[in-house]
């Protein structure tokens, strides 16, 4: 589903900010990537979805090299990714649905979505989305009346009405606080199995990449020095991880944590 090889991304001509030997990444898979500020985790989930074109090497995702893909290739993959952002990145002034429908935009008629006019399969679709996530009760809500876990809920519906074979989440609980977090954890996590997706996402915190990943894979200085299961993330992995760096407690970090069935939350 998901391949790199040999990738180098740079932002400019100073040495690459992430360098990939290999990586692979299969259906079914519920992956976190964790490592300290800088580490490459943001740039990983962009070359994955195709924002960021690598100077080197080969990122394949659902059968397309995005290095050589054509733009039609390009976008037919890339409405198959669905990417829940660290902001939200909703329509203040739009409600709960309009929100939700834009991430029919792939699939609708350009002219007619930029009247804002939507097939009924696209309103179906969307409003399908919103009862998984449990928002039917504030359906024509503005965006900007909601709380920070409220409007993360949409960000997940508009992802889930994508229908996309890939959930990519891009630090999506740095914002809230501690029980909010682990709530909305919960709800990508159910939804990743009960859509049958890969999802990969990027964790700030490793003791949530315990509690919700089956696999971590560990950045430091855009390289990968760990990819295994949860368990085997010991004290010596997360040293070798965060060394130097004091924005965890390893003991602390680790304490208490646990990994989380598929489809548990």
């Amino acid at each position: 589903m998901i391949n790199l090889e040999c990738l180098k991304v740079r932002y400019d001509r100073n040495s690459p900010v992430l360098t990939i030997d290999s990586l692979r990444i299969n259906r079914h898979e519920r992956v976190a990537i964790i490592g300290p500020s800088g580490a490459g985790k943001s740039t990983l989930l962009r070359s994955i979805k195709g924002y960021v074109r690598p100077d080197e090497g080969k990122v394949e995702v659902l059968g397309v090299n995005f290095r050589s893909a054509k733009r039609h290739e390009w976008r037919r993959v890339n409405r198959k990714i669905g990417l829940i952002y660290q902001q939200f990145h909703l329509v203040p002034r739009l409600t709960v649905l309009r929100n939700v429908l834009c991430g029919r935009l792939g699939y609708a008629n350009p002219l007619r979505s930029l009247m804002g006019i939507f097939s009924g399969e696209d309103v179906h679709i969307a409003l399908s989305a919103i009862r998984e996530v449990g928002l039917e009760d504030i359906l024509h809500q503005r965006a900007d009346t909601l709380s920070g876990g409220e409007q993360q809920r949409v960000a997940v519906a508009r992802m889930l009405a994508q229908q996309p074979s890939i959930i990519l989440a891009d630090e999506p609980v740095s914002s809230l606080d501690p029980v909010r977090a682990e709530n909305i954890l919960e709800l990508i996590t159910k939804v990743h199995a009960h859509h049958d997706t890969a999802l990969i996402m990027s964790l700030h915190q490793p003791q949530l990449a315990k509690q919700f990943a089956q696999r971590i894979i560990g950045l430091r200085n855009g390289r990968v020095i760990f990819d295994g299961t949860c368990d085997e993330l010991d004290n010596s992995k997360m040293e070798e991880i965060y060394r130097g760096d004091n924005i965890i407690s390893i003991n602390n970090t680790l304490a208490g944590s646990r990994p989380a069935e598929a489809g548990s939350a």
